[in-house]
């Protein structure tokens, strides 16, 4: 999702990466996209640096945070914050999140950004942020496994490491048994780790191989 620079809109469009340019595609949200089969016409071209990526899905049908392929919490689906957000949280856990497309399919992967507010009692200490971003990358570009990320809090590396090892699979079917997976729905996979004790107005990085750079910023006091 996207929108202009000089022209702000809170859902924005639905956009294809091409390069350096986006294109506009005629679908009203991510989840119609992939509903409508995941293709749509095109409409307008804009050069990449003068738009605004959002959160690609800004209202998830269901928010599902895995730990391992067996077990999942449910997380606050109105929490949702896209790219360049500001969050009030000061713990991070970085993690990859798979975007369920149509008939319970992977649509898409992206960063997802597990914020924590320390002093609230679980669960209610992840209500507040999820950081959601910058893209989604379609599974035939994209392979999950071995994916090397990297955290930068002020241009400073504060974690490396490699999302690798989890049965994304398993993970979907699970969340699908006895209920029914949407388009748009969120499964996020473990956690590469943990970034604590983040200041406020710290601008804070978490970049992902083959996905790009979700970028927030702690809310100052």
């Amino acid at each position: 999702m996207f929108h202009p620079v000089d022209h702000p809109m809170e859902r924005g469009w639905v956009g294809r990466i091409d390069g350096d340019r986006v294109i506009q595609l005629a679908a009203q949200t991510l989840q119609s996209f992939f509903t409508g089969g995941g293709s749509a016409r095109e409409h307008a071209v804009y050069p990449l640096d003068s738009v605004r990526l959002l959160a690609p899905v800004l209202h998830p049908p269901g928010v599902r945070v895995f730990d391992d392929q067996a077990t999942f919490a449910f997380a606050n689906p109105a929490a949702i914050v896209g790219p360049e957000a500001e969050v009030a949280a000061s713990v991070l856990l970085p993690r990859l999140a798979a975007v369920i497309g149509a008939e319970g399919s992977f649509g898409g992967f992206t960063v997802f950004a597990d914020w924590r507010r320390p002093g609230s009692s679980p669960p209610k200490d992840r209500d507040f942020a999820l950081g959601l971003g910058p893209v989604v990358v379609t599974p035939d570009e994209f392979d999950p496994d071995g994916l090397e990320a990297v955290v930068r809090v002020d241009g400073e590396n504060r974690l490396r490491g490699w999302f690798g090892g989890f049965d994304w699979t398993a993970a979907r079917d699970l969340a699908a048994e006895g209920t029914v997976l949407k388009p748009g729905d969120l499964l996020a996979g473990p956690a590469l780790g943990t970034v604590d004790s983040l200041e406020p107005g710290s601008s804070v990085e978490l970049e992902v191989e083959g996905v790009g750079v979700l970028r927030q910023t702690m809310l100052r006091d």
